[in-house]
């Protein structure tokens, strides 16, 4: 089984999409993805080729994460996590998955594996308990590991929970790299489309601390007025 999703997904490769999404996800020298490899697979056929293999077991799922190819790693997140989803009642499984996720952070090396997989399978199985961890991966020092504990926390906004989004924001806050200041600002956002107010706190109380990315990401849906507002702060 194993053997065949690889061989649906290789056959779906494109040079000319490679080269483009080789480009876009920074794969240069110095860059944030590099030595990152892709075959040119776009996410809605990543999707489908999923969808085919609903028996593909855990550690198979698992193997297939550790491909040096960029899709087949997406493949095998979108796969844990549909395996996280469809074991509600089997808390045994969930949490596996949970702890595969955790401990294959360097496969899960860039930012759309990231912002795809974390928040269904990290922040939904931290919904009922502890979540410490989320503190401490935000305090490590691996990009990867800093954007799952932000982007993790759109699970509990969606459940009207913004504790830990806020106090992770905060952690975050000085962080130099750019796609840390975007998932703080996008998280930001999505609490603020359901507290509008809670957002505006946070604001006030940081806006000269933050850079201006994670503030313009934060404060996108605001009236013009209120934009200009605190960009001007």
């Amino acid at each position: 089984m194993l053997s065949q999703i690889k061989k649906d997904l290789q056959q779906l490769g494109s040079p000319e999409k490679a080269a483009f999404l080789c480009r876009f996800f920074k794969t240069g020298k110095g860059q944030y993805g590099e030595g990152d490899v892709f075959m040119g697979i776009t996410m809605p056929e990543i999707r489908e080729i999923v969808k085919k293999y609903p028996t593909l077991t855990i550690e198979e799922w698992t193997e297939l994460l550790h491909s040096p190819f960029h899709e087949f790693r997406m493949a095998a997140l979108i796969g844990l996590m549909k395996r996280f989803q469809k074991s509600k009642k089997d808390e045994t499984a969930q949490h596996i998955i949970f702890e595969i996720y955790l401990s294959n952070l360097d496969y899960i090396n860039n930012w759309d594996l990231v912002d795809v997989t974390c928040r269904d399978i990290i922040g939904a199985y931290l919904l009922n308990k502890d979540r410490g961890i989320l503190y401490d991966l935000a305090q490590r020092p691996h990009l990867w590991a800093q954007r799952v504990a932000i982007v993790s926390t759109w699970y509990f906004i969606s459940r009207n929970q913004f504790s830990d989004t806020i106090r992770i924001a905060e952690i975050l806050l000085t962080h130099t790299h750019d796609l840390i200041h975007k998932a703080v600002g996008w998280m930001l956002r999505e609490v603020g489309k359901r507290d509008e107010l809670v957002l505006e706190e946070f604001l006030d109380t940081h806006v000269k601390q933050m850079p201006r990315t994670a503030l313009r990401y934060a404060i996108e849906r605001f009236p013009e007025s209120k934009r200009k507002y605190y960009l001007t702060l």
